[in-house]
């Protein structure tokens, strides 16, 4: 299987997602060790200004040689120079990772980058992290080449003036997730920050899967174990899955009940993503 298949399947079954440094090359190995779904290298916040080529050179490099698919890059905002470079370079390099695309406003930056890479820019993950993006949500979902979209809390609570937490971005989560179902795209929940609290985090990975969102991202490796046990199907949740079903299978596709709950086409849709989710994982 050659790396595009399998970033296309990796894709497909994305649950969590890990950033690390673009300049900590010697972090992209333990990162990819993590067993996280993508391993996104940011070239963006976690980069200084007089750091962007070096990372971009390193980044690029690192793409080349992957064979897990698994690589991901953040680039710069296309509205900035250093954006551009990214794009530039990628273009010239030949390679198709997914792209991280941060603080989108419009459809209209997917289109560029698209313009920009033609056909390696198929697999683009827009990041919501200002007012104006949120506004513009369900437009950039829908644009070609979009395959998940991003829900930036970090950027948007800063810009609210609110605390990086669940309560104050509830609103604007919802709002987001609302644009993204109507395109039909996947959902990422920004990362919990604080490192040291892992009860806090399961809380909070619990709270973004009640509420839709279809993967966590993280900033450690050591986040990754708890975002996958929670965010992934239970053995129980997979079995009763497969018996509604079949349940519903047999009924001819109309009502039915099945453990004290009452069966219906809306409902199947549940059950087939909670099975797809784990066959996938």
């Amino acid at each position: 299987m050659n790396a595009s298949a399998h970033q296309d399947e990796n894709a497909a079954r994305l649950q969590s997602l890990l950033f690390v440094p673009g300049s900590r090359p010697d972090r992209f190995a333990k990162a990819l060790a993590s067993g996280a779904d993508i391993v996104c290298i940011d070239l963006e916040d976690a980069v200084p200004a007089e750091g962007k080529d070096a990372a971009r050179a390193a980044a690029i490099a690192a793409v080349a040689a992957d064979r897990t698919g698994r690589l991901a890059l953040r680039i710069n905002g296309v509205a900035t120079r250093a954006g551009l470079a990214d794009l530039l370079a990628l273009a010239e390099s030949g390679t198709t990772p997914p792209l991280l695309l941060p603080k989108v406003e419009s459809a209209a930056e997917v289109v560029i980058v698209r313009a920009a890479l033609g056909r390696a820019g198929r697999y683009l993950v827009p990041l919501i992290e200002t007012p104006r993006g949120l506004r513009a949500t369900h437009a950039i979902a829908a644009a070609d080449g979009v395959a998940a979209m991003m829900f930036g809390g970090g950027d948007l609570s800063a810009e609210l003036g609110v605390e990086l937490a669940w309560e104050p971005l509830a609103a604007a989560r919802g709002q987001f997730l609302i644009g993204c179902a109507e395109a039909g795209v996947r959902t990422i929940d920004v990362p919990f920050v604080h490192l040291a609290d892992e009860p806090g985090l399961e809380d909070e990975t619990r709270r973004a899967k009640a509420a839709g969102f279809t993967a966590k991202a993280a900033i450690h490796p050591d986040q990754i174990t708890t975002i996958h046990r929670v965010m992934r199907p239970t053995a129980q949740e997979i079995e009763d899955a497969r018996g509604a079903i079949e349940a519903f299978a047999a009924a001819g596709g109309g009502a039915v009940r099945f453990k004290g709950r009452l069966l219906e086409a809306p409902v199947m849709r549940r059950y087939h993503q909670i099975l797809t989710n784990g066959e996938n994982q």
